[in-house]
C-alpha cells in the first residue's frame, strides 16, 4: 500500500527533466520483485490494447460475498470481452498515435453511437474462508493470482455499453467512484490496499467535487438511500426536512440495519505490516514464471522483444536485476532476456545463485 503512491511517481515525469524516464521506471519495478507478474503482462502483447472494447478487465482486489445465513465466501471479479482480445505492436501503436491520439476514445464512442454495442461477460472467482486460510500465497495481496484451475470462474451476467453521454463533463468528469459503495451481500476483505482505498476515494470525491458528491444526478442511487448525511455545501435536495440529526433518537430515526451488516471475521496468524519480502512464504516469480510457461512462441518472442527495446536506455545494474528475476522465474525467460539486452549470462547465474533479493540489490546498487 505504501509504494501506491511512488509508483505513479516512479511512471510520470522525473522531477528534474520533465521527460518519461525509463531508468525510473525499471529502477523502482525491479526494486519491488512483488512487481514482476504485472511487468511481464506490461511488456507482452497486452500491454497494449488496440481499443477499450478489446480487453478485459480485471478486478485486483478479493471482496466478499455472504449470504442469508452469514455465510462468507471471497470473490474476484473478472470481465471477459466478447469482442475478442486484440493488441497493438509497438510499431503499430507508434503509427496510430502519429494520426490519432484520441484512438480508444473514438472507437468506444463510434461503436455505441452505430449501434454496435460493447458487451464484457462478467465471472467471480470464489474462494472459501477455509480455503483462504490454507492457500500457499495471501490471497488478498494484489500483486497475487489466484489460478483459474484451483478457483474456476462463475459466470454471473454481461456488461453492456449502450449509450453514449449527453454532456461529457455532466456525466463522466463528475462522476464519483469508490469502493466502499456496495450492495447487501456484497462485503470487504482483509486485503490492506482494499482497505485504504475504502477510506481515501471518498475524501477524494469530496475534496474534489465536493462533499455533496452523491447528489450529483450522475452520483445519486437510482432507489431512495438515506445516509445519515446532511447539510454541507450545495445540499440539493430536502436535507432531510426536520428529522433529528443524531442517533440514536426516539423517533426511531436511522436505525441501524444489523441484517445486512456482513459477517464479523476471524483473525489469526502472522501479519506482515509493509513490505512483502518480509514474509518467509511470500513467492513474487511464480506467477511471472507460469505465464511465461503457457505462452506460445509468437508471445515469448514479443515479450522479449519489447523489454529489451524499452529496457535499452537503462543503465546495465538495473538491467542484470531484471534478468535475474526472469532467471528466478523460468530459466529459459531468464536467459533469452540476457542474451536480448546484451548482458553476461554467466554473470545473471551468479547473481541469480543467493535467491535472496536483498543480496541482488545490494550487488546491482550501481
Amino acid at each position: 500500500v505504501h509504494n501506491f503512491p511512488d509508483l505513479n511517481r516512479a511512471v510520470k515525469r522525473d522531477p528534474r527533466t520533465g521527460l518519461r524516464s525509463a531508468q525510473n521506471n525499471w529502477d523502482f519495478w525491479t526494486l519491488l520483485p512483488e512487481t514482476f507478474h504485472q511487468t511481464t503482462i506490461v511488456m507482452s502483447d497486452r500491454g497494449i490494447p488496440a481499443s477499450f472494447r478489446h480487453m478485459n478487465l480485471y478486478g485486483e482486489h478479493t471482496f466478499s460475498f455472504y449470504n442469508q445465513d452469514n455465510q462468507r465466501f471471497w470473490c474476484k471479479f473478472h470481465f471477459i470481452t466478447q469482442q475478442g482480445i486484440k493488441n497493438l505492436t509497438d510499431q503499430e501503436a507508434e503509427e496510430l498515435i502519429a494520426k490519432d491520439r484520441e484512438s480508444h476514445g473514438r472507437d468506444l464512442y463510434e461503436s455505441i453511437e452505430k449501434g454496435d454495442y460493447p458487451r464484457w461477460t462478467m465471472y467471480v472467482q470464489i474462494m472459501t474462508e477455509e480455503q483462504a486460510r490454507n492457500h500457499y500465497e495471501n490471497p488478498f495481496d494484489i500483486t497475487k493470482i489466484w489460478r483459474h484451475k484451483e478457483f474456476p470462474l462463475h459466470k454471473v451476467g454481461v456488461l453492456e455499453l449502450n449509450r453514449n453521454p449527453e454532456n461529457y463533463f455532466a456525466e463522466v468528469e463528475q462522476s464519483a467512484f469508490t469502493p466502499a459503495h456496495v450492495v447487501p451481500g456484497i462485503g470487504f476483505s482483509p486485503d490492506k490496499f482494499l482497505q485504504g482505498r475504502l477510506f481515501v476515494y471518498g475524501d477524494a470525491q469530496r475534496y474534489r467535487l465536493g462533499v455533496n458528491y452523491n447528489q450529483i444526478p450522475v452520483n445519486r442511487a437510482k432507489v431512495e438511500v438515506h445516509d445519515y448525511h446532511r447539510d454541507g455545501f450545495m445540499r440539493t435536495d430536502g436535507n432531510y426536512g426536520g428529522a433529528p440529526a443524531y442517533s440514536p433518537n426516539s423517533m426511531g430515526d436511522w436505525a441501524a440495519q444489523p441484517d445486512v451488516m456482513e459477517p464479523p471475521l476471524d483473525l489469526s496468524g502472522a501479519m506482515y505490516a509493509y513490505d512483502p519480502q518480509d514474509d518467509p512464504t511470500d513467492d513474487c516469480f511464480r506467477a511471472g514464471g507460469d505465464l511465461w510457461r503457457i505462452m506460445t512462441e509468437d508471445k515469448r518472442e514479443l515479450l522479449i522483444e519489447n523489454t529489451a527495446r524499452n529496457i535499452a536506455p537503462v543503465t546495465d545494474n538495473i538491467k542484470y536485476r531484471h534478468a535475474v528475476h526472469c532467471f528466478w522465474a523460468d530459466e529459459e525467460y531468464g536467459t533469452r532476456i540476457t542474451r536480448a539486452m546484451g548482458l553476461d549470462l554467466d554473470r545473471v547465474k551468479e547473481l541469480a545463485k543467493s535467491g535472496s533479493h536483498k543480496e541482488l540489490i545490494q550487488a546491482t546498487l550501481k
